[in-house]
């Protein structure tokens, strides 16, 4: 399949997800963009090239609304533990990576998930000790090697885990506390690096874009908070941050500030249409109001909400009350894979187990279109996310022989409900192919292999007393983190009494 400026894709089924059908449809690509696309057999030019999709679903390339390019060497690496815990353990997992663990970390991430259908991602990318710019212009060459569209976010903080929930540092073993670097971070040179990011960033931002990633609200002063806004205004780059994704922190931010998270970052000037909610398990109907007030949107990412305990978010009412939704996987510490059709089948599952009114279940065409419009909303790749005229080439192909198209029934509940990857025969980006008969044409899996395994053991090294830290830590966090979820709450959001 040759990369070409002009194709004409002939006999395939364009997904029409709304309507539950699959008309055959012909589409014809120049310049990576569609130009036309109508009944089959259109009259086309003669000299362009043709491909014959006879056989095969098209759809939109699925775009993964949140998830960190900077675990896929660390996939599931843990069994039983808490958002809380993930990030109690970060010295043993996030410490001491080289630039090419870095990008090789991305790389991971990025061919996996275009193997598995999903186009563009949204990665919250390395952050606290702070990235440097260097090596975020290298996570984003990573994606643009791989051939994928990607907003690459560094999460920046400047207070410690320990000291952002209130009252768990002074819980810690005497002992321990004494190992922690828990001090506050240099706000000034963390806004002046993502400042410099920003006027140096050498990638077309139409494929890879720079965006700011204060990671959760309680880890960030407001001094921080307020300049992510203010750099995002100025250079027009997306904001996402971890809202609510826990219990924890939305308790821990009445008990600092008095009102909600999502409050607290309305007061500091970071709501808006550029801005996106990762999680948002615990917003009650006031955040997701003041959320579509203000254009804003949430990355509902069920898998890693059930893998951590976090809760069942209510993706209903944020659609009913305006929220743009989209869907993300998380990353591959919370997730273990990167594979949006499964995130596609949580999303849909989790709201049927809220409650037994099926009339406020999320539909199949509701959850395929924030894996799709909605995450490119989110991302900001507004091209992208529906295959029509004058959108970006971003196609999956389905092989409709595979057995979870046979028979073919509903196409709107198959690829959102029966689909697993594994139909994934081709996929391109821009028009151009990226992946052919399921496999990524532009890496070789088994030397990426040899990478990430030699990668594995030098990190085990370098980051065995980090490791041996957070082992001695978790208990005193896992209980205090318990204690403080038993506590009052407005929401429920759990699958199950509380306290049980």
């Amino acid at each position: 399949m040759p990369l070409t400026t002009s194709l004409l894709i002939r006999g395939g089924r364009l997904l029409d997800a709304a309507t539950r059908s699959a008309p055959f449809t012909d589409l014809l690509l120049t310049d990576g963009v569609i130009t036309q696309r109508g009944e089959p057999g259109f009259p086309a030019p003669p000299e362009v090239p043709v491909f014959e999709a006879s056989g095969l679903l098209l759809h939109a390339g699925l775009i993964n609304g949140h998830t960190h390019g900077s675990t896929n060497l660390a996939k599931a690496t843990h069994d039983r533990w808490s958002l809380e815990l993930l990030l109690n353990g970060a010295p043993g997992w996030a410490a001491n990576q080289t630039l090419a663990h870095k990008a090789l970390n991305t790389t991971l991430g990025a061919v996996e998930m275009l193997q598995k259908g999903c186009t563009s991602c949204y990665d919250l990318t390395f952050g606290f000790p702070l990235v440097t710019v260097d090596e975020l212009i290298a996570i984003g060459q990573a994606y643009v090697n791989a051939g994928m569209r990607a907003v690459v976010a560094p999460m920046l903080q400047d207070i410690s885990f320990y000291k952002a929930i209130p009252g768990l540092y002074d819980m810690l073993p005497e002992q321990l506390r004494q190992q922690l670097d828990a001090g506050p971070g240099d706000t000034g040179f963390i806004l002046r690096q993502m400042e410099e990011a920003l006027q140096r960033w050498p990638h077309d931002k139409s494929q890879v874009q720079l965006g700011i990633a204060p990671t959760i609200p309680l880890h960030c002063s407001d001094e921080l908070t307020r300049g992510c806004a203010q750099l995002a205004a100025k250079y027009n780059a997306p904001l996402q941050s971890h809202v609510a994704e826990s219990k924890v922190q939305a308790v821990a931010a009445l008990q600092r500030w008095g009102h909600s998270l999502t409050a607290h970052f309305e007061q500091l000037g970071m709501l808006g249409p550029t801005f996106t909610v990762a999680h948002g398990v615990w917003l009650d109907d006031d955040d997701m109001r003041r959320l579509a007030a203000h254009g804003s949107s949430v990355s509902h990412n069920p898998g890693s909400n059930m893998r951590l305990g976090a809760g069942i978010a209510d993706s209903r009412r944020m659609l009913e009350l305006g929220v743009n939704l989209a869907i993300g996987t998380d990353g591959a510490l919370c997730a273990d894979n990167q594979n949006m059709y499964e995130a596609m089948r949580y999303a849909s599952m989790v709201s049927n187990v809220r409650g037994p009114d099926y009339t406020r279940w999320l539909t199949a065409p509701e959850v395929f279109a924030a894996a799709t419009a909605g995450g490119a909303r989110a991302t900001g790749f507004h091209q992208a996310g529906q295959l029509a005229v004058g959108r970006v080439a971003d196609i999956v192909f389905l092989d409709l022989n595979a057995i979870n198209w046979i028979p073919f029934n509903d196409p709107a509940n198959q690829v959102v409900l029966t689909e697993d990857a594994t139909s994934v025969r081709h996929v391109m980006v821009g028009g151009q192919w990226v992946v052919e008969h399921g496999r990524h044409v532009r890496s070789d899996l088994s030397q990426l292999a040899q990478q990430a395994q030699a990668a594995v053991a030098e990190l085990s090294v370098a980051n065995a007393q980090g490791t041996y830290l957070a082992d001695a830590l978790e208990q005193a966090v896992g209980s205090f983190c318990i204690g403080l979820c038993r506590s009052p709450f407005h929401v429920h959001r759990y699958g199950g009494p509380l306290g049980l």
